[in-house]
């Protein structure tokens, strides 16, 4: 039986990092199919492509990273627009992996810590782009993440943030239903709660963000389902000896209840954007 304390982002992620390489791809993300023919490489960068065209970047630019995996989007991000990046996570074993991969490949411009996103610790005002991908769905506080990430912005400066999201108020005698399948989910990917994209755009508000624009794209991440299991099809001995037989089965009934719900209008993706107020804003009529 999976402990409690597995369940953690942190620990959860510690343990499945090397086996979601395999499955989800070097991005650790969901995938954006503008077709639904791509191969999983080419939409999970398009998911990322997304994220920047909203992120309005410039050389110079300092991005805090929030929940940054193992570094991949940081190290585009730095690459292709000579950004500062920050990278932080709960996860030692993802700042420990992004940070020997950004060695290895020479790249400058990123650097990673260990830093919680709804508490991070770092001054106010320091950065000019937060980033949030797929990540927030594991912090329960979210409204403190947004706050957090208003904290650390300039003014005018700009947020992004994408992630699955509930499409739907789910009664409770259906979360009873479904109990098993919500079990599923949590084994396989670790305690998460989705917010609906107009809780998302309180959060921001409430956190002194002005400009909220929300974006719903479940049609297009749904071609990803199908990529991840056959991707566990192709590595199904390897990730067999990462996470174990049963956290395989976990995986492959996951994909299944995902499909679903995102079929059922149950859950889906969407994407954020908001603006730290100025001073302009804060003195404009209401």
């Amino acid at each position: 039986m999976t402990s409690p304390e597995q369940y953690a982002p942190a620990a959860h992620y510690d343990r499945v990092t090397e086996a979601w390489g395999l499955l989800l791809g070097a991005e650790l993300h969901y995938g954006y199919f503008a077709t639904g023919a791509e191969e999983l490489p080419v939409a999970t960068r398009a998911l990322t492509t997304q994220m920047i065209e909203a992120a309005h970047l410039r050389s110079g630019l300092r991005v805090l990273d929030v929940g940054c995996g193992t570094g991949e989007p940081a190290r585009r991000l730095a690459r292709e627009f000579g950004v500062e990046v920050l990278g932080i996570t709960t996860s030692e074993v993802g700042v420990a992996t992004a940070t020997e991969i950004s060695r290895a490949e020479g790249a400058d411009g990123v650097r990673f810590e260990v830093r919680d996103g709804t508490d991070n610790g770092l001054p106010p005002a320091s950065f000019d782009r937060a980033w949030v991908m797929e990540s927030s769905h594991l912090m329960p506080d979210r409204p403190a993440l947004l706050r957090e990430c208003g904290r650390v912005l300039v003014p005018g400066g700009r947020l992004v943030l994408c992630d699955i999201i509930r499409r739907r108020e789910i009664p409770f005698a259906e979360l009873r239903e479904r109990r098993h399948e919500f079990a599923v989910l949590r084994a396989a990917f670790g305690a998460a709660r989705m917010d609906a994209l107009d809780q998302y755009a309180g959060y921001a508000t409430d956190a002194g963000m002005v400009d909220v624009v929300v974006r719903d794209i479940t049609a297009e991440t749904l071609p990803t389902f199908d990529r991840w299991q056959a991707n566990l099809d192709e590595h199904r001995d390897r990730v067999v000896e990462l996470i174990g037989e049963q956290g395989a089965a976990d995986f492959a009934e996951s994909v299944r209840i995902l499909r679903n719900f995102w079929l059922d209008g149950t859950l889906g993706y969407g994407l954020v954007t908001a603006v730290r107020a100025t001073d302009a804003d804060s003195d404009a009529p209401a």
